[in-house]
């Protein structure tokens, strides 16, 4: 057999989950922490083959067979290495490379690479507790890490001069540069961190490959990455999953954050299986990783516009890996705050564990959407927000589980989209009269939507109210701004045709004429409360 490279081999086992794999092949039923199913290399009718997801390894207690997705496409398919390693990458949607031994200039590279950035981070720990640092572990301090906190984690300190440079500088140029630590200018090396806090990146097997430094100036960007190397790649690095592995798998989920620090303090205060993207925006690599060890999560970010966002993508990205044992949650942090700031107020762990298990339902959260960004009162903004569901649920790979969620959201549009509303008695309509709360509103109104001005101008002529510029806006929608003016309309005008129909009964003896004209006025109040009921009725 060829020698092959592990790093694709590697990929592979992390981007598809063992449950993937075989259940394509034999149905599958979980038992305590394992998924069970009848072995597919021997006979057998009481289920003996068992899968654990977390390790990635199949057992069979009946024949003794044993190993992982590379194996079991093997063995099941009849298949070599090549062909079953080439079925397994069209499933991860994974290109297959070309295929070489691994050279020993490449093996004495990367050893070259841990061992440096491992020596780096002992020299950024010592110098926090230097003089140099004092600035960065006061800062520390008062984000509430505790020594202890700062060890685990490896915290340090950059300087601003060049210390990698010099404590490196025998070494070959090529491999320092390499580990992203240090660059090359007109005047020789010099390092890529200075003046700032550094987090360093573990990978899964514990090994320190990449570091995110924090400005302690104020200077932007807050926070800078190691560039992608050659061990190290964003888009496939999840924070603090080095730490989270064994809770995500005690505690049957993990938690998503939006940055290190919070992820840090999370796992701190109880909430270890909490990790974050790195540096980027959360990516399919970063679920395809977190899925293989649990497919529930919850994702915790900050309630402003970027968290918003932020959630909206994980949920558009999350769909393609979503199966009928998958639990997938929104929950935000408001008030212009975030998970560290919760946790450093009094009953901070006991508010966060209350928005953690508050969390929305993913088919809540992707209907809020559809509802928020399209305008469904009117018929072309509902089928703007179908066509959006429609084409979110074609992620869905799970035929089922698809038309689970179909048939769900086809219920809400009939009950809260198209549902007609109508009551059998007489339906009482509370308008106000033009008080100063009303004229307010009014105000507001035309302050947000001035078209409105145009096309009610003549009756709000009649209020006798001022409608300059006074500075507040409403947060009613267009549609329901018009809905209040036409109904305030409505109102004043049946006001109008009482006042009328009182003066004529008190200055009239109720000739033919009277009871006519009464009867005309008594048909428009009646028409009037209809139109009025008809808009109140409908959504």
């Amino acid at each position: 057999m060829a020698n092959y490279n592990r790093n694709f081999t590697d990929e592979l086992r992390e981007r598809l989950s063992i449950l993937d794999v075989v259940g394509k092949r034999i149905p599958l039923t979980k038992k305590g922490q394992n998924y069970w199913g009848c072995c597919p290399f021997h006979n057998e009718k009481t289920p003996s083959f068992s899968i654990n997801e977390e390790k990635g390894f199949y057992h069979c207690f009946g024949c003794g067979e044993h190993g992982d997705i590379i194996s079991f496409t093997m063995k099941s398919g009849n298949i070599d290495f090549r062909a079953a390693i080439t079925e397994l990458a069209t499933m991860a949607g994974l290109k297959m490379p070309d295929y070489k031994p691994k050279p020993a200039a490449q093996i004495a590279r990367e050893e070259s690479y841990i061992e440096i950035t491992e020596g780096a981070t002992k020299l950024f720990q010592q110098k926090l507790f230097d003089s140099d640092g004092a600035h960065a572990l006061e800062y520390l301090e008062k984000r509430g890490f505790s020594l202890d906190t700062i060890k685990k984690y490896r915290l340090g300190y950059a300087p601003k001069n060049n210390v990698i440079s010099n404590k490196f500088v025998n070494l070959k140029s090529e491999n320092l540069l390499a580990t992203g630590l240090v660059r090359h200018g007109d005047y020789g090396n010099y390092d890529f961190f200075r003046d700032r806090l550094m987090f360093p990146i573990f990978n899964t097997n514990g090994q320190i490959v990449a570091f995110s430094g924090r400005s302690m100036d104020g200077s932007e960007p807050k926070y800078i990455n190691t560039s992608d190397t050659e061990m190290f790649h964003k888009r496939k690095t999840v924070f603090g999953l080095n730490f989270a592995r064994d809770a995500i798998h005690r505690n049957n989920r993990s938690i998503v954050v939006e940055g290190q620090i919070d992820a840090i303090q999370m796992q701190v205060a109880g909430f270890a299986e909490t990790v974050a993207p790195l540096g980027t925006a959360l990516t399919e690599d970063h679920i395809a990783i977190l899925c293989k060890l649990n497919r529930n999560i919850i994702f915790c970010f900050d309630g402003d516009n970027a968290g918003q966002k932020a959630a909206v993508r994980a949920c558009s990205i999350i769909l393609p890996f979503l199966r009928d044992n998958s639990d997938i949650r929104f929950a935000f942090v408001t008030g212009g705050k975030d998970p560290d700031d919760i946790l450093k107020s009094e009953g901070g762990v006991n508010i966060m564990k209350k928005i953690i298990d508050t969390a929305q339902p993913l088919v809540d959260f992707l209907w809020n959407i559809a509802n928020k960004d399209f305008v469904i009162s009117t018929p072309n903004g509902r089928t703007l927000a179908e066509k959006f569901l429609k084409q979110e649920l074609a992620k869905i790979t799970d035929n089922d589980l698809r038309r689970e969620f179909e048939k769900e959201y086809n219920g809400r549009k009939f009950n809260q989209w198209h549902k007609w509303k109508k009551d059998t008695e007489s339906t009482v309509i509370a308008v106000p009269d033009v008080d100063q709360i009303t004229a307010k509103t009014l105000g507001a109104l035309i302050e947000t939507y001035p078209e409105l001005a145009e096309r009610h101008g003549e009756f709000l002529a009649t209020l006798g109210i001022s409608f300059d510029n006074n500075g507040t806006t409403t947060d009613l929608n267009v549609s329901d701004a018009e809905k209040f003016i036409v109904l305030l309309k409505l109102k004043k005008y049946i006001e109008k045709l009482q006042n009328d129909k009182k003066e004529i009964l008190s200055k009239s003896i109720g000739d033919d004429s009277v009871r006519a004209r009464i009867s005309a006025i008594d048909s428009e109040i009646e028409k009037s409360n209809k139109r009025i009921e008809l808009l109140v009725t409908i959504e």
